[in-house]
């Protein structure tokens, strides 16, 4: 406890600072150390959940709340404006598939985008690839692959979405 007491974050809880500047220095610091790398893999769903935990908790500790306070998770990110980790994880992940389909056809990313592993996968269910995922993505927001063309408007429609 000790360790936990002696860190920045305790400073932070001790001297006032507000719910929502936390949240932003939550958002720009830690979160973005959490989903670093993350708009290019294809995580397992049990990974996701992991995020999901880990932030819950830290959101919890941030509002000063126990899990005991009964307050849904929800409630205690709008305090801090805060989006969904996982609707955050996805926002970036369309970005990235944006900018790459923006990429010049011989273009070594987009070229590595469209690969076809030869042979047979293994046996069982095959784990999804990145570009299936990004694929529901899209349906799941009606979105094409024609609208990562114009830069802004994608932007735009990723950022309304949520």
């Amino acid at each position: 406890m000790d360790e936990i007491n002696s860190g920045s974050w305790y400073h932070w809880y001790q001297k006032g600072i507000s719910l929502k500047m936390r949240g932003r220095l939550y958002g720009g610091c830690v979160r973005i150390s959490m989903l670093h790398g993350s708009e290019t893999l294809p995580l397992r769903k049990e990974n996701e959940v992991a995020l999901q935990r880990a932030e819950k908790r830290m959101v919890r500790w941030m509002c000063g709340m126990k899990l005991q306070d009964i307050i849904p998770s929800k409630q205690l990110r709008e305090r801090l404006g805060l989006d969904d980790m996982i609707s955050e994880l996805q926002r970036n992940r369309l970005r990235w598939y944006g900018h790459v389909l923006r990429k010049e056809d011989n273009d070594w990313v987009k070229k590595r985008m469209e690969y076809e592993v030869e042979g047979a996968r293994p046996r069982g269910t095959p784990k999804e690839t990145w570009r299936e995922i990004v694929e529901k993505h899209c349906q799941a927001r009606g979105l094409n692959s024609e609208d990562p063309m114009g830069h802004n408007r994608w932007r735009k429609q990723i950022r309304d979405d949520w």
